[in-house]
């Protein structure tokens, strides 16, 4: 299949060819990436605003390497001219003063921040990091479509695309010579060292500042951390003292070098640049003014995204680099000359009109109304200096012909390169991420002139807010690589980084924010709250399901004790409790739903600390539940009359777990595939112990709760014996309570195996052990550690005087109005239960800092 971005004649890929299915394929792609938590979007926790799946085509775009080498000289030269441009108007601004380019391009624009200007990073580039969109125009020739020097996206996206199509085009990929996308993060990673400021005497420490967990591309900055090895942080995680940046972690602030930045930059400090910003930190353009601290991109890159700069680019690189411009721009008319406004007011049925400062979005002028042109050309003679035209690229009339395999209208298709500055000169990614969307109507066709002709989509137009779907490109190489090592094997320490990162050895840091750690703790509370509840409906599903015709028997009477025990009041209605509700209902408290959510959202919020094999099972928990959430249950008479036979009622009563039991065997598979997980891929480090640490309080906690709820009231005997059973069960003892004691369950030894027995790994002692454990190996810098955990210690003693036979046999008198109710035992127990909520309390009280959100007040900082 060739496609729009392709050279002419190159494919590799062809449905049916060597047995290729491309709709197996594609069905497979899509798989991996829902398997990886591969998203594009806003908050997955809104229903609204809910993450989109990254939609890929795995069918390749191939470019053959002597174009490939032709466009990379192309690029590199482009960054080169924009890294001259961007020291110049923080400089000596001499194109400005020769008027090689238009003052007001530059002055006018809300990138250039005048907060920073006259500063400089160290080494001999400014633009360290630049993504430019191309395509091919009507004659095959590759034209630029926009520069991203503001905080480029979409490399991350790019390798884990690599990635995917790699593993479902294997045969394919493992026969072609396909250059790498390995040596540009290795090139990037050496950049973010060279950019460090001077004096930094061991390995410079960088971190990745990101919006936030539900930015749109939150996955692309959270796997671009994880390549890098940087710490993924958030404004709050940072503050400026003393003249430099910090990074709050556990045990005290760790200095940072280097910010690779994905935050725009006025967002990035609220009191030299935007008041009000949440995103940034207090200080922190001080702090790069000090020389302290290098920001890639520098504050003010964005600039250089002003479109007005394309009409100016071919005259520039003649005069600065005394060259012809390699890569050709789409023609660009700036609005704010008076040739630029005639030639635009001429044209404006034909063009995509575009705000310099982005602000309102791009406008296709055909597809408007004679009056609403009227209307728009008003605006731009208003203020003709924000505005400018631009000559949609017709990327469908390429030679190639590709189009919708679905429709057969023509594709538009939009590569976006990225390239860094290295030693002299740039690295381009050999490759990059493409982005194709179906045409729609183009100049000349519009509602009111007729049948709407499909004709391609402007290539300016073309994003992932427009549908537009990635591919993979592979840029062929010369040499066939028998080796072919996977893309980032590449990304270890070469001896060109060992010769720069010093002689002594790396500062020591944790890399853990209390955000982060946080994070790290719920997503331990979550996972075992959704496992310890899971288990408990399974129990009462499979009772339910055996014991529901006659709740009059010895069996029924125990479903009914741990019914009540174990569902909350407003579940229950005239004995029959809401299994669906505590299971699929995201509003109900502690629903297996609402656990998941919750476990999902504080995973997302920390993505570059877990394993990437983390979001396979919580995907799958996911689309189970949603799935069964989705079908209409057995509908059922709710009020049943005398009239209503007994039948009736059975299937009534049946119709309340329906479909329940094979939906919470999923999960659970899922949720201790993720327990694996925790338990088998992550370093024993600060954060695995938050995690390990929310998991052992949460266990301890539903332990003592489910205890006091089904052991404190005396029941008959027959009845007793199957509720222990059913404990036991929850909390998968029951095998081992079974042969231990053979002659049948009590209350005194089971309360001795959860409780008590310190080889249980489900049993009170066990997790108070690993608590401990945990406890210690965490920093506590603001109180001794024995007076932190002294609540943790105090449920400890409790559990070691324990006398189970006393507890089990202390019942209040006959007739009193304790009468039935082992009072030592829930006294104990709740004794207990308020230690450990309060144990919680404690480390979040100590651990995880809630700062009041950053802001600035002009009249009280003024202009110092």
């Amino acid at each position: 299949m060739t496609d729009l971005l392709s050279s002419p004649d190159v494919s590799l890929v062809r449905d049916g060819d060597a047995g290729i299915d491309l709709a197996d394929v594609r069905a497979r792609a899509e798989q991996l990436l829902a398997d990886r938590g591969v998203t594009y979007g806003a908050d997955p926790d809104d229903d609204q605003l809910r993450a989109q799946p990254w939609r890929l085509d795995p069918a390749p775009v191939v470019v053959d390497e002597p174009e490939w080498a032709r466009l990379d000289a192309a690029l590199t030269q482009r960054a080169v001219l924009l890294d001259a441009v961007l020291r110049d108007v923080y400089g000596e601004r001499r194109l400005l003063t020769d008027t090689l380019l238009p003052p007001t391009v530059v002055l006018a624009h809300p990138g250039f921040l005048r907060a920073v200007d006259g500063l400089r990073l160290p080494g001999r580039r400014e633009l360290v990091l630049t993504a430019t969109d191309v395509c091919r125009d009507g004659d095959g020739r590759w034209t630029a479509v926009a520069d991203r020097t503001q905080a480029p996206s979409g490399a991350g996206y790019a390798m884990e695309d690599r990635r995917v199509v790699a593993q479902v085009l294997s045969g394919v990929y493992r026969q072609t010579s396909i250059q790498r996308l390995g040596p540009f993060f290795h090139a990037l990673r050496l950049a973010l060292h060279d950019a460090a400021p001077p004096g930094v005497e061991d390995e410079p420490r960088a971190v990745l500042l990101s919006p936030g967990a539900w930015s749109e591309t939150a996955f692309d900055q959270a796997y671009l951390a994880s390549l890098l090895g940087l710490p993924l942080v958030e404004g709050t995680d940072l503050l400026v003292r003393e003249g430099r940046l910090w990074m709050r972690g556990i045990d005290g602030l760790e200095a940072v070098d280097v910010v690779l930045r994905r935050v725009d930059a006025e967002w990035c400090d609220p009191l030299d640049l935007r008041i009000g910003s949440r995103l940034g930190v207090p200080g922190f353009v001080r702090a790069v003014r000090a020389g302290t601290v290098s920001v890639v991109n520098p504050l003010g890159a964005s600039v250089l995204e002003s479109p007005a700069l394309h009409a100016y680019l071919p005259r520039l690189a003649r005069e600065v680099l005394a060259d012809d411009l390699l890569l050709d721009s789409a023609p660009t008319w700036w609005c704010g000359t008076p040739e630029g406004l005639r030639a635009v007011r001429d044209r404006i049925d034909r063009l995509v009109l575009l705000p310099t400062d982005h602000v309102g979005g791009a406008v296709t002028g055909w597809t408007l109304s004679a009056a609403e042109r009227a209307d728009l050309a008003a605006r731009i003679e208003a203020e003709p200096w924000r505005w400018v035209g631009q000559e949609p690229l017709q990327a469908g009339a390429s030679s190639d012909g590709a189009a919708d395999p679905s429709s057969g209208a023509p594709r538009a298709a939009v590569l976006r390169t990225f390239a860094v500055a290295h030693d002299e000169t740039y690295t381009v990614m050999a490759g990059g991420l493409a982005r194709v969307v179906e045409g729609t109507a183009g100049p000349g066709a519009h509602a009111t002139d007729g049948p709407v002709v499909r004709t391609p989509v402007a290539a300016s137009l073309v994003s992932n807010a427009t549908g537009a779907v990635a591919k993979d490109v592979w840029v062929l190489a010369r040499a066939f690589d028998d080796t072919h090592e996977p893309d980032d094997a590449d990304l270890g320490t070469s001896g060109p980084e060992r010769a720069r990162a010093g002689d002594g050895p790396n500062r020591a840091t944790s890399g853990i924010s209390p955000r982060t750690a946080e994070n790290l703790f719920w997503i331990g509370r979550y996972a075992e709250r959704a496992e310890g509840q899971t288990r408990t409906l399974r129990l009462l599903v499979d009772r339910w399901d055996d014991e529901h015709r006659n709740l009059r028997t010895t069996g029924g009477r125990a479903l009914t004790a741990l019914v009540t025990a174990l569902v909350p009041e407003e579940l229950r209605r005239e004995g029959r409790p809401d299994l669906r509700a505590l299971t699929l209902d995201p509003q109900t408290e502690d629903s297996v739903l609402a656990c998941v959510r919750g476990l999902s959202r504080a995973s997302s919020a920390v993505r570059d600390q877990l394993s990437s094999d983390t979001w396979g099972p919580l995907t799958r928990i996911e689309r189970t539940l949603r799935d069964e959430r989705g079908r209409r249950p057995v509908e059922q008479p709710l009020n049943l009359g005398p009239t209503v036979d007994r039948l009736a009622a059975v299937a009534e009563r049946a119709a309340l777990t329906a479909g329940l039991r094979p939906v919470l065997d999923r999960a659970l598979e899922g949720l201790l595939a993720l327990s694996g997980i925790t338990a088998e891929s992550q370093v024993r480090d600060v954060g695995w112990r938050f995690s390990d640490a929310g998991r052992r309080l949460e266990r301890a906690q539903r332990i003592v709760e489910t205890l006091a709820a089904t052991l404190v009231p005396t029941r008959a005997p027959t009845v007793e014996r199957l509720v222990l059973e059913g404990v036991a069960a929850a909390h998968e003892s029951a095998i081992t309570y079974r042969r231990r004691h053979q002659a049948g369950p009590r209350v005194d030894t089971l309360l001795a195996l959860l409780l008590q027995d310190a080889d249980n790994p489900r049993s009170l002692a066990f997790q108070l052990d690993r608590l401990r454990e945990d406890l210690a190996a965490i920093p506590a810098p603001r109180l001794p550690a024995d007076q932190r955990d002294h609540l943790v210690t105090g449920v400890t003693d409790l559990v070691a005087e324990l006398d189970v036979r006393v507890l089990a046999e202390a019942v209040g008198e006959p007739g009193g109005p304790q009468a039935g109710t082992r009072l030592r035992l829930a006294e104990t127990l709740e004794s207990m239960r308020w230690r450990l909520v309060a144990a919680g309390d404690e480390i979040e009280r100590l651990h995880f800092v809630h700062l009041a959100p950053s802001r600035a007040f002009a009249d009280v900082w003024g202009s110092a």
